[in-house]
């Protein structure tokens, strides 16, 4: 899919790619939701396809967040407080750890209702707020909101398929979750 140029683009871009995530994640069994065996988001760790859909509500969540100090003329910082742009896989950690012990069912229904969240404020806002302007560095808020909710369930779904497809088990300990990887 193209990168989206404007609201109407944005929104089909964020609802098409989540179903399309959504249905992958429904063909993981649910036995192997929790297993260390798929390549992490920091260099040379494993994590599980729990810790992939808690790095999405992280995401989701913190992009309410922005959004949500926008509203109210507050400072944001970008990415996180705490952290740069160059610390995304420790951020990535943090998301992993955030959720730990949180079942999969209810990660995937908080994953769903701050995509939601994030499609209702798209839906209140104009096209020129969100692409007519620089919001942060030189990104308007379309492209900020895009880089962190499309483009990573695209990047995820990408990730279960190619994890799906393999069913091996790494030799690797994770250090997402502390546990050795488990065969399938």
């Amino acid at each position: 899919m193209a990168i989206p140029q404007n609201k109407d683009e944005l929104l089909k871009a964020i609802n098409s790619n989540f179903e399309k995530l959504l249905k992958e994640l429904n063909a993981v069994p649910a036995a192997l939701v929790d297993e260390c065996s798929m390549e992490g988001h920091a260099k040379g760790t494993l994590m599980s396809v729990s810790n992939l859909v808690a790095y999405l509500v992280g995401w989701n969540e913190l992009v309410l967040k922005w959004l949500k100090k926008d509203a109210a003329g507050q400072p944001i910082d970008f990415p996180e407080t705490g952290f740069k742009w160059n610390e995304l896989g420790k951020l990535a950690q943090k998301f992993y750890r955030d959720y730990e012990g949180t079942a999969f069912p209810q990660l995937l229904e908080r994953l769903g209702a701050a995509k939601g969240r994030i499609v209702s404020i798209i839906e209140s806002r104009d096209n020129a707020d969100l692409y007519e302007r620089v919001w942060h560095d030189k990104w308007t808020m379309g492209r900020m909101i895009q880089f962190n909710t499309s483009s990573p369930y695209d990047n995820a779904r990408g990730r279960l398929r190619t994890w799906l497809k393999a069913e091996g088990s790494p030799q690797k300990s994770c250090r997402a979750c502390g546990k050795p990887p488990t065969p399938f």
